[in-house]
């Protein structure tokens, strides 16, 4: 496989960067900021981006553990964090060798209406349970998830990155 043109070769990733990141992003997500509906599931970023760059490794059976783990701690419908996570999940790892082509800008305009999708399922579904609509507020924690990912890209790409060598003779 060629590499796309100033693309820059990763290291492997370790399998407790990913674990200690998803745990951070739970961690924040549970805090108690009460109802401030256009804050960002900083966990649906976190497994959209391990999706996307270790499809083998964070896949839907996570998502939905997450999931559920979410909705126990929030108190909601049990499920309505577990299937959105799950579809995210499923629709990331069905495009990320598609997606991964491309600049960290790039996939956050693809991924900015699967944000709005999976933030769309929760607020129907909490309707139908009988929540109340959270207003058009709500809208805007999908962009602001779209507009942090270039950021949490890079983050969680650094520890990857090859140190560039001054060797001439070794390219890789």
């Amino acid at each position: 496989m060629i590499m796309p043109r100033g693309q820059q070769l990763l290291l492997p990733v370790n399998p407790l960067f990913i674990v200690v990141t998803l745990l951070i992003a739970l961690a924040i997500n549970m805090l108690p900021l009460g109802p401030v509906v256009w804050l960002p599931d900083f966990l649906m970023v976190l497994l959209a981006f391990w999706g996307l760059n270790q499809p083998q490794r964070v896949g839907m059976g996570l998502g939905f553990a997450l999931g559920l783990l979410m909705d126990v701690d929030r108190g909601s419908l049990l499920g309505q964090h577990a299937l959105a996570y799950t579809l995210l999940m499923f629709v990331v790892g069905a495009s990320s060798r598609r997606m991964s082509w491309f600049s960290s800008w790039i996939q956050a305009l693809h991924l900015l209406p699967l944000f709005l999708v999976v933030h769309g399922i929760q607020v129907l579904m909490r309707m139908i349970a009988g929540g109340i609509f959270p207003g058009p507020l709500f809208l805007l924690a999908p962009l602001i998830e779209a507009a942090l990912w270039p950021l949490i890209s890079g983050l969680l790409l650094a520890p990857q990155r090859r140190a560039p060598d001054s060797d001439e003779n070794r390219p890789l």
